[in-house]
């Protein structure tokens, strides 16, 4: 029996980039609407921010829509994910904590359910990275091999 376990655990650990490329992709589609939105309606974002109370909320929304649409790019490419996973946390706490967290957690109540889940979803990058399906990996590959000469 242990052995079994053995070696379905060895099989479905030869999915972990797999795993990882979807979790990026979905998270850079998560990110992609929300960041389109604020683009194209900015200065009515930095009102709403400023109803929120976010201090600064013309530069606070050019930040998030900047770092949410570095987040569709960056994680679609599985470039930097590990560094631009830092700022979109950032962005999904704040979110939680102007708009989300009054409305108890579920999603279907503008809830903090969605962004919690981003937030669990960016911290799987941040700690196991991008994985072998990104750039970041062959960036590594072709330095590992350049310098092991």
């Amino acid at each position: 029996m242990i052995e079994k376990y053995k070696l379905v655990v060895g099989h479905l650990s030869k999915l972990k980039d797999i795993h990882l490329l979807a979790v990026r992709l979905v998270l850079a589609y998560g990110f992609y609407n929300p960041a389109i939105m604020k683009w194209q309606n900015i200065n009515s974002i930095a009102e709403w921010f400023g109803q929120l109370g976010i201090p600064l909320p013309g530069l606070n929304a050019y930040l998030s829509a900047s770092t949410e649409m570095a987040g569709v790019v960056l994680l679609t490419l599985g470039l930097a994910n590990r560094i631009i996973s830092i700022p979109l946390i950032f962005v999904m706490i704040v979110a939680i904590v102007t708009v989300h967290l009054g409305n108890g957690f579920e999603a279907g109540n503008n809830g903090f359910e969605i962004p919690l889940y981003y937030i669990l979803l960016l911290l799987v990058i941040l700690i196991y990275g991008a994985g072998k399906l990104s750039v970041d990996y062959l960036i590594r590959d072709r330095l590992n091999k350049k310098y092991s000469k």
